[in-house]
């Protein structure tokens, strides 16, 4: 009995948990299932479109995941100076991010422009015509000229949605992100298929739509944020200076830098292991990407819930509640396994229909459904490792996060899928079960390092 209530929690637990994920999961929700009607809406003009701005999806990804690196590190600080009730501190955490946002845009924007189309190429090395190649890189070349002009946007809106959140806030970032979709969608409908009186514009009209949704996110987001008698208190008079004290710069690069590296490592993991499946064709890259769409629409529970273990945590040990904390990670690690095994048996047995929701040929189609179905076989271990990585996230270890996460995907993750695919004949989907068989090996080190609780630290005493 003494067991199981180590695990379970009680309504109030359950309560408070769910007051802070499901916000998060509708926001991201609506935004994964309007990115999946909007891959929808490219697959249906043709196969090389679709293939075209799933790279460059791929490419920008590794930018958001950057940025999101890069505002996490003063992340840690903002959730226990919230649980503190240090506001300035918050202010402080939050300009910080201000900065870091800048550098990394400029950064990004500048080796898009310059290297873009060689980035692009890079995808593009397995079987397929000459002209179906062709088409892909000019589709993906135009798709990303114009996404880079919704780079700032995405990036402000990522400093103030992470300081909210961390601040237990999670209703504006959730509300704005709806408006955002929603626009984003009929853009999307409008300016791909040419409807009332807009000209046809394909692969372009999609961007157009997607960056437009980015600023009204940013628009709603910061007015919300400032308007009077929001409730927003530890936000009042961030622009009053940018500065940061040089001792919290010092700190949070010390705590913060791993986690940049991490992110930004690990999402050029993922786009590795994209494009060593790739060499196996342009239908592997065409049926990914139709699995990738539908798996963020399920991955939504298990990425909320591991937020929540970052922000109720990162509170209570901001206030000095060790004993607490321990308790409560044990139960949230246990209720993102337990909803996500539920939600995983959904999607296996929903595996063979989403993909006839695309006008792809049948090889993609058969390689998409059989990919849906390997990430709900695995979806438990991945929630697992979620909710593990920000336990010892939300404490301050992120030299250890980095090892566990970044080094282990190129060590371990891009060296199985590179020598399987290219010394192996095995079918491209045998390659992504043997990598995602691999993290097994994570497992056992996250089970063990929680619980050590080397994790159980105030770093803003």
């Amino acid at each position: 009995m003494k067991k199981s209530a180590k695990f379970i929690g009680n309504k109030d637990f359950y309560k408070m948990v769910l007051m802070i994920a499901v916000p998060i999961m509708i926001q991201n929700g609506i935004t994964n299932f309007v990115s999946l009607l909007d891959n929808i809406m490219i697959g249906q003009v043709g196969t090389e479109q679709m293939s075209g701005v799933a790279i460059v999806n791929q490419l920008i990804f590794v930018y958001n995941l950057c940025i999101f690196g890069g505002v996490s590190g003063a992340g840690i600080f903002t959730a226990q100076y919230f649980g503190q009730g240090n506001h300035e501190g918050v202010r402080q955490t939050m300009r910080f991010k201000l900065w870091m946002a800048a550098i990394i845009t400029a950064l990004t924007s500048t080796l898009f422009l310059c290297l873009g189309s060689t980035l692009i190429s890079a995808y593009l090395k397995g079987d397929g015509t000459a002209e179906s190649i062709a088409a892909t890189l000019f589709h993906g070349e135009e798709y990303l000229k114009i996404m880079l002009i919704g780079l700032p946007a995405f990036a402000i809106v990522q400093i103030y949605s992470s300081t909210l959140r961390e601040c237990g806030k999670t209703v504006l970032p959730m509300k704005a992100g709806i408006a955002a979709v929603f626009v984003n969608l009929i853009f999307n409908y409008i300016l791909i298929y040419g409807k009332f009186g807009a000209p046809a514009l394909g692969v372009k009209g999609a961007a157009i739509a997607t960056v437009l949704s980015r600023y009204v996110e940013m628009f709603i987001t910061v007015v919300g944020v400032h308007r009077k008698n929001a409730g927003y208190s530890f936000v009042s008079g961030l622009y009053r200076t940018l500065k940061v004290p040089k001792e919290l710069v010092l700190k949070i690069i010390k705590k913060g830098s791993p986690l940049l590296f991490n992110e930004t490592l690990w999402a050029a993991g993922m786009a590795m292991l994209t494009q060593c499946y790739s060499i196996r064709g342009l239908n592997v890259v065409a049926g990914l990407n139709v699995s990738n769409t539908i798996n963020n629409v399920f991955n939504i529970v298990f990425i909320a819930l591991g937020d929540s273990v970052a922000i109720i945590v990162g509170q209570l040990l901001g206030a000095g509640k060790m004993k607490e904390a321990r308790d409560t990670d044990n139960k949230l690690i246990a209720f993102s396994v337990m909803c996500c095994t539920g939600v995983a048996v959904v999607m296996f047995f929903m595996a063979p229909l989403f993909p006839r929701l695309y006008k792809i040929n049948d090889e993609a189609r058969m390689l998409a459904k059989y990919f849906i179905m390997a990430t709900a076989f695995f979806m438990p271990q991945n929630a697992f490792l979620h909710a593990t990585y920000f336990t010892l996230r939300s404490g301050g270890k992120t030299i250890i996060t980095f090892l566990f996460d970044s080094v282990f995907i190129w060590c371990v993750s891009v060296v199985i899928a590179f020598t399987l695919s290219r010394f192996t004949a095995l079918p491209v989907i045998a390659v992504y079960a043997m990598v995602q068989l691999g993290d097994l090996i994570k497992c056992v080190i996250g089970f063990i390092l929680v619980k050590k609780g080397i994790w159980l630290q105030n770093i803003v005493e």
